[in-house]
C-alpha cells in the first residue's frame, strides 16, 4: 500500500456529511461532480486550493449524519490521499474503506497537527509524521485486507478481482 504525504486542511469536531457534500449536490453521482462542492459549506478555498496528495485533519466524530456514499467519494475525487482524525463516524470509515478512501485514527495527530503542515502517512505501520513539525504519531495501522480494498480503489474492484 502506498502512503500518505500532502499539505493538512484542518477541521475541528462534527464535520457531518452535509458539509462534506451538502445535499443540493447529491443529485449527482458523477465523482467530478461531487468533488468541485466537496467541503466548500465550510470552507469555499478548499477546492481552490487542494492538490492531489493533500490530506484532511479533523478532530472528534468526522463524517457524522446521513450514512451517504458521496461523502467519501467527494473527498477522494479531491484528490485528498488521507483523512486523520480523532474519530470517524462508524459509517463514514465504513463507506471510506469500501470506496477505497484511506483514513486512520489517531486523537495525538488530530489535536496537534496544523492547517498548512506538510504531513506522511506510513499506511503499513500507521505512523503518521508531521515533516513540517519533526513529530510522529502512532496512529492504528489498517489490517492487511483492508489494505487490499484500499489497493484496489474499492470493494467493489477488490471482489471484482479475485473472481
Amino acid at each position: 500500500m502506498k502512503n500518505a504525504n500532502g499539505r493538512v486542511f484542518k477541521y475541528g469536531d462534527n464535520i457531518d456529511t452535509d458539509v462534506i457534500i451538502p445535499a443540493r449536490y447529491l443529485n449527482s453521482s458523477d465523482p467530478a461532480e461531487l468533488a468541485s462542492h466537496c467541503m466548500e459549506d465550510i470552507d469555499t478555498e478548499f477546492i481552490k486550493n487542494v492538490q492531489k496528495g493533500d490530506i484532511i485533519v479533523a478532530e472528534k466524530n468526522f463524517g457524522c449524519g446521513s450514512s451517504r456514499e458521496h461523502a467519501p467519494i467527494a473527498i477522494k475525487a479531491a484528490g485528498v490521499s488521507c483523512v486523520i482524525a480523532e474519530t470517524f463516524a462508524r459509517i463514514f470509515y465504513r463507506n471510506a474503506i469500501n470506496i477505497g478512501l484511506p483514513i486512520i485514527e489517531c486523537p495525538k495527530a488530530a489535536a496537534e497537527i496544523e492547517a498548512g503542515d506538510q504531513v506522511e502517512v506510513n499506511f503499513d505501520t500507521g505512523v503518521i509524521t508531521d515533516l513540517t513539525k519533526g513529530t510522529s504519531y502512532q496512529g492504528q495501522a489498517f489490517p492487511e485486507f483492508m489494505q487490499k480494498i484500499i489497493d484496489a480503489e474499492g470493494l467493489v474492484n477488490y471482489i471484482n478481482a479475485k473472481q
